[in-house]
């Protein structure tokens, strides 16, 4: 049976009626579903999927050591506020996982998006997260493979939430995913274009365990300890033996953390030293982005070790509408 069109008019007119009436309710129709993040790359990735269905809140700021941070006061409040909590996971936001399993709404889901893509056992150890210590490297971010699933984990989950908004996070996923696609592709462009013999890495922080593999890079050694201090003596003496042993032409550091170790290390080993890599800071506009960042990563690292110096130039660093 056809319902007369005025009576949907007078139907709608109610409901809006009823809106204005009710502030509330009417701000509730309004209200973006609120998500905690820790880190910038996933900080940007969630933004790109959920768009501007969501509202995305990254507690932990830019050039600020991850491993190390803590959450303050201030946070709490975001956290409580929180539909859901979306971190990294692999034991690389502890404090901040702590707090919110503590003031956290009682039906607010964590997502831990690494423990959800990696099975335990393929884990990494090694001289910056050694196995006894019980922490694993946490970086999978690094590995343009492991992101693609970190995207279809964020999207389903994002649908759990909020189910109306299902088809958006649909088409932005897929849009996400094309880029990443092309991404993942150009890295391992970039990757052959470098001589063979200088596909190694010395790193300050070990950042790219899982990045590698994935793209047939070899980590000859990192720099920082475990306990994110700086190497003693002994341990830059056998850092150099090996830039010198395996023909490194360049090591890299962090334009986040400057060290005068790496810059005595390149000096001594006498290879270029690169200070301007990043695992987690964005770059500035217009290419702040996850996908930017690992852009100008790939240019920086490639032309450092003898490769093509403009092996990104296609790629696409723009984010999503939100």
């Amino acid at each position: 049976m056809r319902i007369p069109t005025f009576r949907i008019t007078r139907l709608f007119l109610c409901l809006l009626l009823l809106l204005f009436q009710n502030p509330i309710l009417a701000a509730d129709a309004d209200k973006k579903t609120e998500i905690v993040t820790t880190v910038s790359p996933i900080t940007n990735m969630v933004q790109n999927i959920g768009g501007k269905h969501i509202k995305v809140t990254g507690i932990v700021p830019d050039g600020t050591d991850s491993h190390t941070f803590e959450p303050i006061p201030s946070d709490i409040k975001i956290l409580q506020a929180a539909d859901m909590i979306i971190v990294n996971g692999l034991d690389l936001e502890l404090p901040t996982l702590n707090l919110a399993k503590k003031v956290k709404r009682p039906g607010t889901e964590i997502l831990q998006l690494g423990n959800l893509t990696l099975k335990e056992s393929d884990w990494r150890y090694d001289f910056s997260f050694p196995r006894e210590h019980g922490h694993p490297n946490p970086h999978l971010w690094l590995n343009i493979e492991l992101v693609m699933r970190y995207a279809e984990i964020i999207k389903d989950n994002l649908i759990k939430l909020d189910a109306k908004n299902k088809a958006s996070y649909h088409e932005n996923t897929e849009t996400y995913l094309a880029k990443l696609k092309k991404l993942d592709q150009a890295i391992f462009k970039c990757v052959e274009s470098i001589p063979e013999n200088n596909r190694k890495l010395v790193t300050y922080h070990d950042s790219f365990a899982y990045f590698a593999p994935r793209y047939g890079m070899t980590v000859i050694a990192a720099v920082q300890p475990s306990d994110f201090s700086e190497p003693g003596p002994q341990e830059v003496i056998s850092i150099i033996k090996q830039i010198r042993e395996t023909s490194v032409p360049a090591i890299f550091g962090s334009e986040v953390f400057p060290s005068k170790v790496m810059e005595q290390i390149a000096r001594e080993a006498k290879v270029k030293f690169v200070d301007q890599l990043s695992d987690d800071e964005l770059p500035d506009p217009p290419n702040n982005s996850f996908i930017g960042m690992m852009a100008r990563n790939m240019n920086i690292m490639t032309e450092a070790l003898g490769g093509r110096s403009n092996c990104m130039a296609n790629i696409d660093a723009s984010n999503i509408s939100f």
